[in-house]
Parts: C-alpha cells; structure tokens; sequence
C-alpha cells in the first residue's frame, strides 16, 4: 500500500457544520455522504417581494449541498473543495412548506467533483430547481 493509499485510508471525512447563511435559511441536513447529500429548508423566511420562494434561497440551498458532498468527497484525500461552476433551472415556485434538496453525485475525481442538485416541494412533491454544481479539489 503506497504512502499516499494510507493516508486516503486514515483521513477522517469532514462532517457538515451549517455556516451563517446556511443558519439564516434555517437549513437542516438529513443525510451526509459524498454521493448523496440531503437537506431541507423552510419557505417561510425565504420569500421575496412578491411572496414567493426566492430562487436565490434555492440557489444558495442547493450550492451548499453540492459543496458539502464535494468537501466529504475531498476529505477522504486528506484535501479541500471549492465551487467553480454552478448553474441552474427555475422550474417552478412556492409560496409556503418545505423544500428538499438532494445532491447526487455524478463524478467524484481526484480534481474534480460534479453534483446534480433537485430541489423538491417536501409536500407536493414538484421538483422546483434542478442545479448542477462543479467544485475543484485542491491540496
């Protein structure tokens, strides 16, 4: 086993801790993984001018996941990720309730991770936004 094999195998993955914004959206993470990461956050609170989710919340939501599946991914290498790209697609908005956002990966790299994020209405089901995010890992 090479030197570096040890050390992917001895690194400890990295746990999510909610940052500030994370905190003001009143984000809660359900499941923590590199390939998939789960998190829900309220509506209410996050609705712009005209009563509506505001798809920067959604953004912000689904950025957050896809990242923090990207640092797991990156900590079990004893590294860090970064985003560099992240683009998405409005599909549809709410007024009240909860969303759900699911990262799912779709690459895991030594370099590079790539996520699908969707954005569901916890009750109606509608999925609201689809996302994907790129995040680069470095040393």
């Amino acid at each position: 086993m090479t030197q570096d094999a040890r050390s992917a195998d001895q690194a400890e993955l990295w746990k999510i801790r909610l940052g500030e914004l994370d905190q003001k959206l009143g984000v809660e993470v359900l499941e923590e993984s590199a390939q998939r990461v789960v998190a829900t956050m309220p509506i209410e609170g996050n609705r712009q001018s005209l009563g509506l989710l505001h798809g920067g919340a959604m953004l912000a939501l689904g950025e957050a996941v896809g990242s923090w599946a990207a640092v797991i991914h990156a900590s079990s290498m004893g590294k860090v990720a970064v985003g560099v790209d992240v683009n998405a697609t409005h599909h549809k908005s709410s007024r009240a309730g909860t969303v759900r956002a699911v990262a799912q990966a779709i690459h895991l790299g030594r370099s590079l991770t790539t996520h699908e994020v969707i954005i569901t209405h916890q009750e109606s089901g509608d999925r609201l936004c689809t996302l994907r995010i790129t995040n680069f890992i470095k040393g």
